[in-house]
């Protein structure tokens, strides 16, 4: 699998992707084609290689009539239609545009149909969004990753007056997405970037495994006083020995960044540990367990671990500390590899059953049955959990259900 992994050290922007996909082979004169056929008029994409606190890396520049026009999303769409550019690099663009538009349209108290872009609206930013479309695809990538993401702090002047840092529709772009943590007064993440990464990312967190082809620096319009103002791109191929064969692999797996959290503790009762896991729960946290160990001097603990997002982590860590009678607690982050998941019902003679399918590495969907679900039905029907489990097993028709896409 071609892997485009970003590291967001300072931030990621339109022109620093773009820049960096560039730099790393894509063909300036296919995305500059690319564009020119939307019918936005004379506009030219250069690429200068430029040093940045001692780095070298390709700053794009895009030049143009000048233009005053705020666009609606169907503008964009239109254009996009128009353009000389392929289907799949057009559909990628149409969705960054579309989650940016949801974002602005959110920010303003708007519908998606409504709203008009300002920054984002103009040619440049259309050229951005549209490029990295186009290289992605030129460059063979299937699937992106990312480091967390700086935002900067601060304040920035937008169309609506001066904000904060990162501003409003960022912010949005941004829900979910682990952010670095950063002390530099600027905007590091704009909501172009931001946009990119919402719709192109697919896991958050350290370098994957992949045997790197390519690397690109691609460059910011601002100097930075402590460091150098660069997105870099590692592009590679993940090892695939021993795995299914390319066909069965495409979209089989899910990945994504967690905490793992945990403590021992061997002086609170049973009914006190419960109680904890509650709150850990309501919380947010995606899953607690309890393991039996012994500790120092013979005595008997339990281990409390908790999985959780990465946005969490504070709050998991004040709770087992307030919750427990853990005078510490020990995180790290951790990546996830899942089946991909999808909730389905099958009707069976008691009622409909509510379960969960999972995409397994044959090929084929796996049922299992809500436990929840089947003792309400027990409850509701007078008959067992076992003889509802067994009718909602061979109800389920694999064939009801589309492989994942």
């Amino acid at each position: 699998m071609r892997i485009a992994y970003f590291d967001c050290t300072s931030g990621i922007s339109g022109d620093m992707t773009l820049g960096a996909l560039i730099d790393a082979g894509a063909s300036i004169d296919r995305i500059q084609a690319g564009v020119r056929s939307m019918g936005l008029g004379e506009i030219s994409i250069t690429a200068e290689n430029i040093k940045k606190y001692g780095f070298r890396a390709t700053q794009v520049t895009i030049t143009h009539p000048p233009e005053h026009a705020h666009r609606h999303l169907h503008h964009i769409e239109a254009m996009l239609d128009k353009g000389d550019i392929s289907a799949e690099a057009r559909d990628v663009a149409k969705l960054i545009f579309r989650n940016l538009g949801e974002a602005e349209a959110q920010v303003h108290g708007s519908t998606l149909e409504k709203v008009h872009f300002h920054e984002v609206g103009a040619i440049d930013s259309i050229a951005d969004i549209t490029g990295v479309a186009i290289a992605l695809t030129e460059l063979g990538i299937e699937r992106v990753e990312a480091s967390p993401v700086p935002t900067g702090g601060g304040t920035i002047q937008i169309a609506h007056g001066r904000v904060g840092v990162p501003a409003p529709a960022t912010a949005l772009l941004l829900a979910g997405i682990p952010i670095a943590p950063s002390d530099i007064q600027a905007e590091l993440t704009t909501p172009t970037g931001a946009a990119i990464l919402k719709t192109t990312c697919k896991a958050f967190g350290p370098i994957p495994a992949m045997k790197i082809s390519a690397i690109g620096c691609g460059s910011g319009t601002m100097d930075l006083e402590k460091q150098a103002n660069i997105l870099r791109v590692l592009i590679g191929d993940s090892d695939t020995a021993g795995q299914p064969s390319a066909g069965q692999a495409a979209g089989q797996f899910e990945t994504d960044q967690i905490v793992i959290t945990e403590t021992n503790v061997d002086d609170s009762t049973a009914e006190e540990l419960a109680w904890c896991v509650d709150q850990l729960f309501d919380a947010g946290a995606l899953d607690v367990y309890q393991t039996p160990t012994v500790m120092k001097k013979g005595r008997s603990g339990v281990k409390i671990t908790v999985l959780a997002d990465p946005s969490l982590a504070a709050t998991v860590e004040s709770v087992l500390l307030s919750c427990s009678s853990a005078i510490g607690v020990r995180s790290w982050d951790a990546r996830r590899t899942k089946l991909i998941r999808r909730p389905h019902a099958v009707e069976t003679s008691f009622g409909s059953v509510q379960g969960k399918c999972a995409w397994l590495p044959s090929s084929q969907w796996r049922f299992t049955p809500e436990h929840e679900s089947l003792r309400q039905l027990a409850a509701e029907k007078k008959a067992t959990v076992h003889a509802i489990r067994d009718a909602a097993t061979k109800a389920f028709d694999p064939a009801a259900l589309l492989p994942p896409s």
